[in-house]
């Protein structure tokens, strides 16, 4: 099939490529965020081509994938044919909502035709998609390898824009987890984080946090596998897809008991609660008895490629897409 997408998340986009389709992605001279074009840290094959909004009118695809309630109109533009109307849609639904979250209607509830497609069980429960049909196909990973040491004791962390977002990442609380060791942050915008940090000191008897702005993905592993736990401070988020790229590695983890964590991280594989003082003690531990964290690192890896393969899920969406693809009627 030919399916036309977005590329707005890096890492879910990189496992869906990884398909037996064809992936149109637009891109645009600025190579802004409406034409990212190919990735250059991750790696896509050859099957993914990159298309110009000029040569969208007349491309010849099977599904259009959207990711942004501004895909709508603007792919309507581009394309000179109208979502779901015109052209077979699924929308996926990759973030929480915001505000009150209970209530939040999505903004493409009752849309006849389009199929709302959730990355988690608890996205589907916070979001009211009202009327479209919808359905949750959980996240899938490439297998990183099972390449943790731990041989550093140092914690390791992946949060994009951690400055922007502050509480929402728990970025307030890295302070509380540095206390026990130091904190390695990874991820995109935390060039803004090291600048914080170089302004503000930590006091006497606080680790440093030290920030590697938007790593290439194979050096990042590398990098956290050899850190001794995995910390996941994040409030509110659908399920950060570096959590199970970290358990995947077999690195232990802390976290924070919120969103899917608690269906993510087992008993045996990590620590979650909502207490910070409990998970700090958590962290102490783990430093402590590196037997221990190995174990629950194993567990990890275990339980993660179980649920969270690669797979199961290019299995599950090939199901779908032939659901929404003219090529099912025929």
């Amino acid at each position: 099939m030919r399916v036309l997408l977005w590329h707005v998340h890096g890492s879910w986009t990189t496992a869906f490529v990884q398909g037996k389709h064809t992936y149109f992605v637009p891109t645009t001279p600025e190579r802004d965020q409406w034409g990212r074009g190919r990735a250059d840290t991750y790696p896509w094959p050859d099957t993914v081509r990159e298309v110009t909004p000029e040569q969208m009118s007349t491309l010849d695809f099977d599904v259009l994938l959207l990711q942004r309630p501004e895909e709508w109109d603007l792919a309507a533009q581009w394309l000179g044919r109208r979502p779901c109307a015109e052209v077979p849609t699924v929308y996926v639904e990759h973030n929480t909502p915001r505000g009150d979250a209970p209530t939040t209607r999505h903004p493409m509830a009752d849309r006849d035709g389009l199929t709302l497609v959730h990355v988690t069980h608890f996205n589907a429960l916070m979001w009211d998609g009202g009327q479209t049909r919808q359905t949750v196909i959980e996240h899938g990973i490439p297998d990183p390898g099972h390449k943790y040491t731990g041989e550093l004791e140092r914690f390791g962390v992946a949060i994009n824009e951690p400055v922007r977002r502050w509480r929402v990442t728990g970025t307030d609380l890295l302070p509380r987890f540095a206390q026990v060791a130091p904190l390695d942050v990874y991820g995109i915008g935390t060039a803004s984080l090291a600048e914080l940090a170089a302004r503000n000191p930590p006091p006497a008897g606080v680790a440093p946090v030290t920030a590697y702005d938007d790593p290439p993905q194979a050096w990042m592993h590398e990098q956290l596998a050899a850190r001794r736990a995995y910390l996941h401070p994040m409030r509110w988020t659908s399920l950060g897809l570096s959590l199970l790229e970290a358990m995947s590695l077999g690195m232990p983890v802390v976290a924070l008991a919120t969103t899917e964590a608690v269906e993510a991280v087992p008993p045996d594989a990590g620590v979650l609660s909502t207490n910070v003082d409990v998970l700090v003690d958590a962290a102490r531990w783990l430093m402590e008895e590196p037997a221990d964290a190995k174990r629950l690192g194993d567990r990890a890896r275990t339980v993660t490629q179980a649920r969270y393969g690669l797979d199961r899920f290019l299995s599950d969406w090939d199901r779908l897409l032939m659901e929404v693809s003219p090529c099912a009627s025929q």
